[in-house]
């Protein structure tokens, strides 16, 4: 997942990296408050789980570079349903970072916004779960149309960011509205298997309900608020 380079350059990649901190400072708030309610082995573990699993998604899983971005299987949602919001945000963020230490270096420039437009709307989900989901339904109870309300906001958080970064970092000539319109097409496609893919593992993990180890996933997966 990035903006290719070039596209915010020079003393406007500041703004990233003020974005960036915002973003890593409510992740911190979040974490803080997880490991408060939950304890520091738990978020470890669904931290170290999220990681590997962001890295896979952005290395292993069809991913192919369109317009002024990449288009990815993020599954942002799947890992806040599983996971939390907190360990969804650390490993999104570790997991963007490996990918640029060990395979995309000329990302490292881009970490800032790159990892906003990942958080940012992982926050937005975790805001309309609390208003969409009732406190008496555990996750793995969730219907088609709360999975695509989630996955939807996620995926429409992702290309609005990365709509203004390309309107920041270059401006509004055709071509670069060309490509932020060829890359926020080329996702109608993502928006459609997430929500299916959050349905599939929900259901899994409902099957597996009493044999998941305690602490490794949510637990708001298995029980109401």
């Amino acid at each position: 997942m990035h903006i290719e380079p070039g596209i915010v350059t020079g003393a406007k990649l500041v703004l990233s990296y003020a974005t960036g901190i915002a973003a890593g400072g409510v992740a911190l708030k979040l974490a803080a408050e997880t490991v408060r309610e939950q304890g520091i082995g738990s978020f470890a573990g669904r931290t170290l789980a999220t990681t590997v699993l962001v890295f896979v998604f952005f290395e292993i899983l069809p991913h192919f570079p369109v317009g002024v971005s990449e288009v990815h299987f993020i599954l942002g949602s799947t890992l806040f349903l599983l996971f939390g919001a907190a360990p969804a945000a650390f490993g999104l963020a570790f997991g963007l970072l490996l990918q640029g230490v060990f395979f995309e270096p000329q990302d490292i420039p881009q970490y800032g916004m790159n990892v906003t437009t990942l958080l940012v709307p992982l926050f937005a989900i975790q805001a309309i779960a609390s208003r969409i989901i009732p406190r008496n339904t555990a996750y793995v109870d969730l219907r088609y149309r709360q999975a695509l309300a989630l996955s939807t906001t996620y995926q429409a958080g992702v290309i609005g960011w990365v709509a203004f970064w390309a309107l920041y970092g270059s401006g509004f000539a055709m071509s670069n509205l060309a490509s932020i319109a060829t890359f926020a097409a080329s996702y109608a496609l993502v928006i459609v298997i997430e929500p299916l893919a959050d349905l599939a593992v929900l259901a899994l993990a409902k099957s597996l309900r009493g044999v998941t180890a305690p602490g490794f996933v949510t637990p708001r997966l298995h029980n109401a608020a």
